[in-house]
Protein backbone atom coordinates (compact mmCIF):
# COMPACT_ATOMS: atom_id res chain seq x y z
CA UNK A 1 0.00 0.00 0.00
CA UNK A 2 1.67 3.18 0.54
CA UNK A 3 5.57 4.49 0.65
CA UNK A 4 6.11 6.30 -2.56
CA UNK A 5 6.20 9.76 -2.70
CA UNK A 6 3.35 10.99 -4.79
CA UNK A 7 -0.05 8.53 -6.43
CA UNK A 8 0.49 6.42 -9.15
CA UNK A 9 1.27 7.91 -12.23
CA UNK A 10 2.28 11.22 -12.65
CA UNK A 11 0.86 13.76 -10.44
CA UNK A 12 -1.26 16.29 -11.98
CA UNK A 13 0.23 19.86 -11.01
CA UNK A 14 -2.41 21.18 -8.78
CA UNK A 15 -1.74 17.86 -6.50
CA UNK A 16 1.95 18.32 -6.27
CA UNK A 17 2.62 19.77 -2.73
CA UNK A 18 5.09 22.08 -2.55
CA UNK A 19 8.15 21.62 -0.07
CA UNK A 20 8.64 23.90 3.20
CA UNK A 21 11.16 27.00 2.71
CA UNK A 22 14.53 26.24 3.54
CA UNK A 23 15.42 28.15 6.32
CA UNK A 24 12.70 26.34 7.94
CA UNK A 25 13.18 23.07 6.93
CA UNK A 26 16.96 23.36 8.68
CA UNK A 27 15.67 25.04 12.10
CA UNK A 28 16.14 22.04 14.45
CA UNK A 29 12.71 22.54 16.05
CA UNK A 30 10.73 22.80 12.57
CA UNK A 31 8.37 20.54 13.85
CA UNK A 32 7.10 22.75 16.40
CA UNK A 33 6.14 25.37 13.35
CA UNK A 34 3.96 22.96 11.39
CA UNK A 35 2.54 22.44 14.96
CA UNK A 36 1.45 25.96 15.20
CA UNK A 37 0.06 25.82 11.81
CA UNK A 38 -2.17 22.81 12.80
CA UNK A 39 -2.93 24.89 16.58
CA UNK A 40 -4.62 27.71 14.53
CA UNK A 41 -6.47 25.33 12.81
CA UNK A 42 -7.85 23.82 15.93
CA UNK A 43 -8.28 26.73 17.80
CA UNK A 44 -10.51 28.54 14.88
CA UNK A 45 -12.69 25.28 14.13
CA UNK A 46 -13.74 24.67 18.22
CA UNK A 47 -14.49 28.53 18.51
CA UNK A 48 -16.47 29.22 15.55
CA UNK A 49 -18.73 26.03 16.82
CA UNK A 50 -19.27 27.52 20.35
CA UNK A 51 -19.84 30.99 18.94
CA UNK A 52 -22.50 30.24 16.06
CA UNK A 53 -24.31 28.93 19.24
CA UNK A 54 -24.58 32.34 20.52
CA UNK A 55 -26.00 33.72 17.82
CA UNK A 56 -29.00 31.26 17.54
CA UNK A 57 -31.42 33.65 19.15
CA UNK A 58 -30.28 36.90 17.09
CA UNK A 59 -30.55 35.02 13.85
CA UNK A 60 -34.08 33.80 15.02
CA UNK A 61 -35.67 37.19 15.42
CA UNK A 62 -34.01 38.52 12.25
CA UNK A 63 -35.17 36.05 9.65
CA UNK A 64 -38.29 35.33 12.13
CA UNK A 65 -37.99 31.53 12.11
CA UNK A 66 -38.68 29.24 14.98
CA UNK A 67 -36.34 28.18 17.75
CA UNK A 68 -36.16 24.53 15.77
CA UNK A 69 -35.47 25.93 12.00
CA UNK A 70 -32.50 28.04 13.46
CA UNK A 71 -30.81 24.93 15.32
CA UNK A 72 -30.49 23.68 11.64
CA UNK A 73 -27.95 26.13 11.00
CA UNK A 74 -25.37 24.26 13.60
CA UNK A 75 -27.07 21.09 12.85
CA UNK A 76 -26.03 20.98 9.14
CA UNK A 77 -23.08 21.68 10.24
CA UNK A 78 -22.51 18.55 12.33
CA UNK A 79 -24.54 16.53 10.00
CA UNK A 80 -21.56 16.88 6.95
CA UNK A 81 -19.03 16.71 9.08
CA UNK A 82 -19.77 13.24 10.78
CA UNK A 83 -20.80 12.29 6.96
CA UNK A 84 -17.61 13.01 5.18
CA UNK A 85 -14.82 13.30 7.44
CA UNK A 86 -13.51 9.60 6.56
CA UNK A 87 -13.69 10.15 3.08
CA UNK A 88 -12.23 13.27 3.64
CA UNK A 89 -9.10 11.40 5.43
CA UNK A 90 -9.10 8.75 2.71
CA UNK A 91 -8.62 10.86 -0.07
CA UNK A 92 -5.72 12.78 1.81
CA UNK A 93 -4.38 9.46 2.15
CA UNK A 94 -3.97 9.10 -1.36
CA UNK A 95 -3.04 13.09 -2.34
CA UNK A 96 -1.34 14.39 0.36
CA UNK A 97 -2.54 15.89 3.94
CA UNK A 98 -1.02 18.95 3.34
CA UNK A 99 -2.52 19.80 0.24
CA UNK A 100 -6.01 18.63 1.65
CA UNK A 101 -5.56 20.31 4.99
CA UNK A 102 -4.52 23.78 3.34
CA UNK A 103 -7.38 23.84 0.60
CA UNK A 104 -9.81 22.77 3.54
CA UNK A 105 -8.88 26.48 4.75
CA UNK A 106 -10.01 27.60 1.49
CA UNK A 107 -13.08 26.14 1.31
CA UNK A 108 -13.97 27.19 4.40
CA UNK A 109 -13.25 30.70 3.84
CA UNK A 110 -15.48 31.02 0.99
CA UNK A 111 -18.24 29.29 3.20
CA UNK A 112 -17.45 31.70 5.99
CA UNK A 113 -18.10 34.43 3.61
CA UNK A 114 -20.71 33.15 2.21
CA UNK A 115 -22.58 32.84 5.55
CA UNK A 116 -22.03 36.37 6.61
CA UNK A 117 -23.86 37.75 3.55
CA UNK A 118 -26.58 34.56 3.96
CA UNK A 119 -29.79 36.78 2.76
CA UNK A 120 -32.08 34.02 4.29
CA UNK A 121 -32.29 30.85 6.65
CA UNK A 122 -32.24 28.71 4.11
CA UNK A 123 -29.33 29.82 2.16
CA UNK A 124 -26.70 30.21 5.90
CA UNK A 125 -27.95 26.65 5.80
CA UNK A 126 -26.56 26.11 2.63
CA UNK A 127 -23.77 27.66 3.02
CA UNK A 128 -22.84 26.42 6.50
CA UNK A 129 -22.70 22.92 4.68
CA UNK A 130 -20.11 24.44 2.97
CA UNK A 131 -18.27 26.00 5.60
CA UNK A 132 -18.24 22.71 7.08
CA UNK A 133 -16.82 20.55 4.09
CA UNK A 134 -14.01 22.80 4.54
CA UNK A 135 -13.90 21.86 8.56
CA UNK A 136 -13.95 18.72 7.72
CA UNK A 137 -10.98 18.93 5.58
CA UNK A 138 -8.71 20.43 8.07
CA UNK A 139 -10.20 17.96 10.82
CA UNK A 140 -9.79 14.41 9.24
CA UNK A 141 -5.86 15.39 8.75
CA UNK A 142 -4.89 18.21 12.11
CA UNK A 143 -3.79 14.70 14.12
CA UNK A 144 -2.18 13.17 11.61
CA UNK A 145 -0.22 16.02 10.30
CA UNK A 146 0.90 16.07 14.27
CA UNK A 147 1.38 12.34 14.37
CA UNK A 148 3.32 12.46 11.31
CA UNK A 149 5.85 15.34 12.10
CA UNK A 150 6.51 14.87 15.78
CA UNK A 151 9.72 12.81 16.61
CA UNK A 152 8.61 9.62 18.57
CA UNK A 153 9.29 11.12 21.72
CA UNK A 154 7.77 14.20 21.52
CA UNK A 155 4.65 12.91 19.54
CA UNK A 156 2.16 12.90 23.33
CA UNK A 157 3.60 16.78 23.61
CA UNK A 158 2.76 17.73 20.41
CA UNK A 159 -0.92 16.18 20.20
CA UNK A 160 -1.57 17.71 23.70
CA UNK A 161 -0.59 21.04 22.36
CA UNK A 162 -2.55 20.89 19.68
CA UNK A 163 -5.69 19.79 22.25
CA UNK A 164 -4.85 22.81 24.06
CA UNK A 165 -5.54 24.84 21.40
CA UNK A 166 -8.86 22.90 20.57
CA UNK A 167 -10.23 23.21 24.54
CA UNK A 168 -8.61 27.15 24.49
CA UNK A 169 -11.10 27.27 21.20
CA UNK A 170 -14.21 25.95 22.75
CA UNK A 171 -13.46 28.24 26.60
CA UNK A 172 -13.39 31.36 24.60
CA UNK A 173 -15.71 30.92 21.98
CA UNK A 174 -18.51 32.60 24.57
CA UNK A 175 -16.76 35.28 25.14
CA UNK A 176 -15.90 36.40 21.79
CA UNK A 177 -18.92 35.62 19.97
CA UNK A 178 -20.78 37.86 22.24
CA UNK A 179 -18.20 40.42 21.49
CA UNK A 180 -18.54 40.32 18.08
CA UNK A 181 -22.33 40.31 17.88
CA UNK A 182 -22.52 43.06 20.07
CA UNK A 183 -20.47 44.85 17.56
CA UNK A 184 -21.86 44.14 14.41
CA UNK A 185 -24.20 41.18 14.43
CA UNK A 186 -23.95 37.49 13.62
CA UNK A 187 -22.43 38.43 10.13
CA UNK A 188 -19.61 39.07 12.27
CA UNK A 189 -18.81 36.00 13.26
CA UNK A 190 -18.50 34.39 10.07
CA UNK A 191 -16.93 37.49 8.13
CA UNK A 192 -14.18 37.10 11.13
CA UNK A 193 -12.73 33.65 9.72
CA UNK A 194 -11.62 34.99 6.55
CA UNK A 195 -8.63 37.11 7.87
CA UNK A 196 -7.77 34.61 10.35
CA UNK A 197 -8.07 32.06 7.72
CA UNK A 198 -6.07 34.14 5.06
CA UNK A 199 -3.33 34.18 8.42
CA UNK A 200 -3.63 30.07 8.23
CA UNK A 201 -3.60 29.23 4.79
CA UNK A 202 -0.31 30.73 4.71
CA UNK A 203 0.81 29.24 7.56
CA UNK A 204 0.03 25.63 6.42
CA UNK A 205 1.08 26.04 3.03
CA UNK A 206 4.41 27.48 4.53
CA UNK A 207 4.90 25.57 7.64
CA UNK A 208 3.77 22.18 6.84
CA UNK A 209 5.91 19.73 5.49
CA UNK A 210 4.78 17.63 2.20
CA UNK A 211 3.70 14.38 2.48
CA UNK A 212 6.02 11.27 1.54
CA UNK A 213 3.89 8.08 2.52
CA UNK A 214 1.10 8.01 0.88
CA UNK A 215 -1.41 5.52 0.26
CA UNK A 216 -1.60 3.93 -3.68
CA UNK A 217 -3.85 6.13 -5.61
CA UNK A 218 -6.27 4.09 -6.70
CA UNK A 219 -10.08 4.23 -7.56
CA UNK A 220 -11.90 6.35 -4.69
CA UNK A 221 -14.79 3.85 -2.99
CA UNK A 222 -17.65 6.19 -3.92
CA UNK A 223 -20.12 3.81 -3.79
CA UNK A 224 -19.00 3.02 0.31
CA UNK A 225 -19.36 6.53 0.81
CA UNK A 226 -22.90 6.78 -0.81
CA UNK A 227 -23.81 4.07 1.76
CA UNK A 228 -21.59 5.94 4.90
CA UNK A 229 -23.19 9.63 4.26
CA UNK A 230 -26.59 8.42 5.11
CA UNK A 231 -25.84 6.32 8.08
CA UNK A 232 -23.94 9.11 9.33
CA UNK A 233 -26.70 11.81 8.84
CA UNK A 234 -29.26 9.66 10.11
CA UNK A 235 -27.45 8.71 13.31
CA UNK A 236 -26.62 12.69 13.92
CA UNK A 237 -30.66 13.08 13.30
CA UNK A 238 -31.98 10.87 15.54
CA UNK A 239 -29.71 11.69 18.15
CA UNK A 240 -30.18 15.47 17.71
CA UNK A 241 -33.79 15.29 17.37
CA UNK A 242 -34.91 12.06 19.33
CA UNK A 243 -35.73 14.58 22.72
CA UNK A 244 -37.78 17.41 20.42
CA UNK A 245 -39.77 14.67 18.63
CA UNK A 246 -39.65 11.88 21.15
CA UNK A 247 -37.87 9.04 20.94
CA UNK A 248 -40.59 6.61 19.96
CA UNK A 249 -41.90 9.04 17.09
CA UNK A 250 -41.68 7.68 13.34
CA UNK A 251 -39.39 10.11 12.24
CA UNK A 252 -36.67 8.95 14.97
CA UNK A 253 -37.12 5.54 14.34
CA UNK A 254 -36.83 4.91 10.77
CA UNK A 255 -33.08 7.34 11.55
CA UNK A 256 -32.43 4.42 13.60
CA UNK A 257 -33.36 2.20 11.30
CA UNK A 258 -31.23 3.58 8.15
CA UNK A 259 -28.27 3.74 10.81
CA UNK A 260 -28.46 0.01 11.27
CA UNK A 261 -29.22 -1.30 7.56
CA UNK A 262 -26.81 1.20 6.19
CA UNK A 263 -24.05 -0.05 9.00
CA UNK A 264 -24.76 -3.71 7.96
CA UNK A 265 -24.43 -2.89 3.87
CA UNK A 266 -21.39 -0.63 4.64
CA UNK A 267 -19.13 -3.31 6.12
CA UNK A 268 -20.26 -5.65 3.54
CA UNK A 269 -19.25 -3.64 1.09
CA UNK A 270 -16.22 -2.21 2.83
CA UNK A 271 -15.18 -6.09 3.30
CA UNK A 272 -15.77 -7.37 -0.27
CA UNK A 273 -14.05 -4.83 -2.40
CA UNK A 274 -10.46 -4.10 -2.85
CA UNK A 275 -10.39 -0.52 -2.25
CA UNK A 276 -12.31 0.51 0.37
CA UNK A 277 -13.20 3.84 2.07
CA UNK A 278 -12.46 2.63 5.45
CA UNK A 279 -10.53 -0.30 5.89
CA UNK A 280 -11.90 -2.17 8.59
CA UNK A 281 -8.41 -4.06 9.58
CA UNK A 282 -7.66 -0.89 11.66
CA UNK A 283 -10.54 -1.88 13.76
CA UNK A 284 -9.10 -5.21 14.21
CA UNK A 285 -6.10 -3.46 16.20
CA UNK A 286 -7.45 -3.12 19.66
CA UNK A 287 -5.44 -0.29 20.53
CA UNK A 288 -7.08 1.74 17.69
CA UNK A 289 -10.67 0.65 18.23
CA UNK A 290 -10.24 1.01 21.89
CA UNK A 291 -8.85 4.74 21.19
CA UNK A 292 -11.80 5.66 18.97
CA UNK A 293 -14.47 4.55 21.87
CA UNK A 294 -12.54 6.27 24.73
CA UNK A 295 -12.07 9.18 22.44
CA UNK A 296 -16.36 8.85 22.32
CA UNK A 297 -16.62 8.59 25.92
CA UNK A 298 -14.47 11.38 26.42
CA UNK A 299 -16.62 14.12 24.17
CA UNK A 300 -19.62 12.39 25.65
CA UNK A 301 -18.86 13.72 29.04
CA UNK A 302 -17.33 16.81 27.77
CA UNK A 303 -20.42 18.23 26.38
CA UNK A 304 -22.93 16.30 28.57
CA UNK A 305 -20.95 18.46 31.41
CA UNK A 306 -21.78 21.87 29.30
CA UNK A 307 -25.34 21.07 29.00
CA UNK A 308 -26.52 20.39 32.33
CA UNK A 309 -24.54 22.37 34.32
CA UNK A 310 -26.23 26.03 32.47
CA UNK A 311 -29.54 24.75 33.89
CA UNK A 312 -28.53 23.90 37.47
CA UNK A 313 -26.99 27.26 37.35
CA UNK A 314 -29.34 29.63 35.78
CA UNK A 315 -32.68 27.77 37.01
CA UNK A 316 -31.66 26.35 40.38
CA UNK A 317 -28.87 29.29 41.61
CA UNK A 318 -30.40 32.11 39.67
CA UNK A 319 -27.35 33.35 37.68
CA UNK A 320 -27.44 35.51 35.11
CA UNK A 321 -25.70 33.97 31.75
CA UNK A 322 -23.07 36.04 31.77
CA UNK A 323 -21.97 34.74 35.10
CA UNK A 324 -22.78 31.33 33.86
CA UNK A 325 -20.43 31.11 31.07
CA UNK A 326 -18.19 32.73 33.35
CA UNK A 327 -18.04 29.50 35.95
CA UNK A 328 -18.72 27.24 32.50
CA UNK A 329 -14.46 28.63 31.17
CA UNK A 330 -13.42 26.51 34.16
CA UNK A 331 -13.69 23.19 32.42
CA UNK A 332 -12.42 24.06 29.29
CA UNK A 333 -9.15 26.05 30.46
CA UNK A 334 -8.52 22.95 33.12
CA UNK A 335 -8.22 20.85 29.84
CA UNK A 336 -6.15 23.31 27.95
CA UNK A 337 -3.87 23.13 31.07
CA UNK A 338 -3.97 19.62 31.58
CA UNK A 339 -3.65 17.96 27.92
CA UNK A 340 0.07 19.30 26.80
CA UNK A 341 1.28 18.67 30.64
CA UNK A 342 -0.14 14.87 30.03
CA UNK A 343 1.19 14.68 26.01
CA UNK A 344 4.60 14.89 27.84
CA UNK A 345 4.25 12.28 30.32
CA UNK A 346 2.53 9.92 28.06
CA UNK A 347 5.58 10.22 25.85
CA UNK A 348 7.69 8.53 29.05
CA UNK A 349 4.57 6.53 30.65
CA UNK A 350 2.51 5.50 28.08
CA UNK A 351 -1.45 6.61 27.72
CA UNK A 352 -2.56 3.59 29.66
CA UNK A 353 -1.66 5.10 33.25
CA UNK A 354 -2.58 9.13 32.32
CA UNK A 355 -5.85 7.33 30.54
CA UNK A 356 -6.99 5.55 34.08
CA UNK A 357 -5.79 8.24 36.14
CA UNK A 358 -7.48 10.87 34.41
CA UNK A 359 -10.50 9.07 33.81
CA UNK A 360 -10.74 8.40 37.32
CA UNK A 361 -10.25 12.09 38.73
CA UNK A 362 -13.36 12.85 36.19
CA UNK A 363 -15.81 9.61 37.70
CA UNK A 364 -14.66 11.11 41.45
CA UNK A 365 -15.27 14.91 40.60
CA UNK A 366 -18.67 14.14 38.99
CA UNK A 367 -19.92 12.13 41.95
CA UNK A 368 -18.82 14.48 44.28
CA UNK A 369 -20.56 17.29 42.28
CA UNK A 370 -23.54 15.22 42.43
CA UNK A 371 -23.91 15.41 45.87
CA UNK A 372 -22.17 18.37 47.05
CA UNK A 373 -22.46 21.34 44.61
CA UNK A 374 -22.18 24.77 46.31
CA UNK A 375 -21.30 27.60 44.57
CA UNK A 376 -17.69 27.90 45.04
CA UNK A 377 -17.31 24.13 45.07
CA UNK A 378 -18.66 23.94 42.23
CA UNK A 379 -16.51 25.77 40.08
CA UNK A 380 -13.16 23.58 41.47
CA UNK A 381 -15.54 20.38 40.70
CA UNK A 382 -15.47 21.72 36.39
CA UNK A 383 -11.82 22.52 37.15
CA UNK A 384 -11.31 18.75 38.35
CA UNK A 385 -13.66 16.92 35.74
CA UNK A 386 -11.66 19.21 32.96
CA UNK A 387 -8.27 18.60 34.41
CA UNK A 388 -9.26 14.53 34.02
CA UNK A 389 -11.06 14.73 30.88
CA UNK A 390 -7.52 17.18 29.68
CA UNK A 391 -5.14 14.44 31.18
CA UNK A 392 -6.43 11.39 28.98
CA UNK A 393 -7.51 13.05 25.39
CA UNK A 394 -3.86 13.74 24.67
CA UNK A 395 -2.55 10.03 25.46
CA UNK A 396 -5.50 8.88 23.91
CA UNK A 397 -4.94 10.51 20.65
CA UNK A 398 -1.18 9.61 20.70
CA UNK A 399 -1.67 6.35 21.24
CA UNK A 400 -4.46 5.59 19.09
CA UNK A 401 -2.67 7.59 15.72
CA UNK A 402 0.38 5.38 16.53
CA UNK A 403 -1.80 2.13 16.21
CA UNK A 404 -2.47 3.07 12.66
CA UNK A 405 -0.57 2.44 9.77
CA UNK A 406 1.24 5.65 8.14
CA UNK A 407 -0.62 5.43 5.14
CA UNK A 408 -3.74 5.08 6.54
CA UNK A 409 -3.33 7.73 9.11
CA UNK A 410 -5.86 10.18 7.39
CA UNK A 411 -8.37 7.83 7.52
CA UNK A 412 -7.46 7.30 11.66
CA UNK A 413 -7.54 10.93 12.15
CA UNK A 414 -11.01 10.74 10.07
CA UNK A 415 -12.42 7.75 12.32
CA UNK A 416 -11.03 9.51 15.69
CA UNK A 417 -12.74 13.00 14.73
CA UNK A 418 -16.21 11.59 13.65
CA UNK A 419 -16.17 9.73 16.92
CA UNK A 420 -15.36 12.76 18.77
CA UNK A 421 -18.80 14.50 16.87
CA UNK A 422 -20.90 11.48 17.64
CA UNK A 423 -19.83 11.70 21.33
CA UNK A 424 -21.09 15.36 21.50
CA UNK A 425 -24.53 14.45 19.34
CA UNK A 426 -24.48 11.52 22.39
CA UNK A 427 -23.43 13.21 25.37
CA UNK A 428 -25.96 16.04 24.35
CA UNK A 429 -29.31 13.77 23.80
CA UNK A 430 -28.68 11.45 26.69
CA UNK A 431 -27.94 13.16 29.13
CA UNK A 432 -30.58 15.73 28.13
CA UNK A 433 -32.76 12.74 28.38
CA UNK A 434 -31.15 11.94 32.17
CA UNK A 435 -31.73 15.52 33.07
CA UNK A 436 -35.70 15.76 31.70
CA UNK A 437 -36.87 12.87 33.57
CA UNK A 438 -36.49 14.28 36.79
CA UNK A 439 -36.26 17.98 36.05
CA UNK A 440 -39.26 19.29 33.38
CA UNK A 441 -41.81 20.67 35.68
CA UNK A 442 -44.33 23.49 34.63
CA UNK A 443 -43.68 26.16 35.99
CA UNK A 444 -39.69 25.26 36.70
CA UNK A 445 -38.54 24.31 39.98
CA UNK A 446 -35.39 24.75 41.14
CA UNK A 447 -35.72 21.69 43.44
CA UNK A 448 -36.24 19.40 40.97
CA UNK A 449 -33.77 20.78 38.32
CA UNK A 450 -31.05 20.71 41.18
CA UNK A 451 -32.94 16.47 41.24
CA UNK A 452 -31.57 16.40 37.55
CA UNK A 453 -28.38 18.10 37.92
CA UNK A 454 -27.50 14.96 40.28
CA UNK A 455 -28.88 12.57 38.44
CA UNK A 456 -27.22 13.83 35.17
CA UNK A 457 -24.09 13.93 37.19
CA UNK A 458 -23.84 10.37 38.48
CA UNK A 459 -24.93 9.58 35.14
CA UNK A 460 -21.69 10.95 33.53
CA UNK A 461 -19.90 9.36 35.69
CA UNK A 462 -20.91 5.94 34.73
CA UNK A 463 -19.77 6.84 31.50
CA UNK A 464 -16.29 7.99 32.55
CA UNK A 465 -16.12 5.21 34.55
CA UNK A 466 -16.72 3.02 31.55
CA UNK A 467 -13.93 4.87 29.99
CA UNK A 468 -11.63 3.61 32.81
CA UNK A 469 -13.00 0.00 31.88
CA UNK A 470 -12.01 0.48 27.99
CA UNK A 471 -8.00 2.55 29.29
CA UNK A 472 -7.78 -0.77 31.27
CA UNK A 473 -8.80 -3.53 28.31
CA UNK A 474 -6.34 -1.41 25.27
CA UNK A 475 -3.04 -2.06 27.47
CA UNK A 476 0.17 0.45 27.33
CA UNK A 477 0.81 0.21 23.56
CA UNK A 478 3.61 2.63 22.21
CA UNK A 479 3.16 6.26 20.98
CA UNK A 480 5.33 5.68 18.24
CA UNK A 481 4.70 7.52 14.81
CA UNK A 482 6.37 6.71 11.81
CA UNK A 483 9.21 9.59 11.38
CA UNK A 484 8.91 8.73 7.31
CA UNK A 485 4.94 9.96 7.13
CA UNK A 486 6.12 13.65 6.29
CA UNK A 487 9.23 14.71 4.49
CA UNK A 488 10.12 18.60 3.55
Amino acid sequence: MGGHSYPQGKPRRFLTEPARPQFIRDRPNAYWYAVAAVCFGAFMGQLDASIVTLAFPTMQRQFGVTVGAVQWVGLAYLLMLVASLIAVGRYADMVGRKLMYTFGFVVFIIGSALCGFAPDLTLLIVFRVIEAAGAAMLQANSVAIVAGVMPKEKLGRGIGVQGAAQALGLALGPMVGGLLIGLGGWPLIFFVNVPVGIVATVMAWYLIPRTRKLAAHTAFDWLGLAIFAPIGVALMLALSLGNQLGWSSPFVISMWIIAVVGMVLFVRRESRTAHPMLDLTLMKVKAFWAGVVSGWLIYFVIFGVLFVVPYYLERTLQFSSTRTGLELLAMPLAIGIFSPLSGRFADRLGAQPLMIFGMSLSVISLLVMAFDHGNLLLLVQLFAVGAGLGMSTAPNNAATMGAAPAHSSGVASGVLNMSRGLGTAVGLALTGVVFAIFATTHPINPVLVAEGFKYAAIFLAGISFIAVIVSIIRGNGSLASDPTLLVE
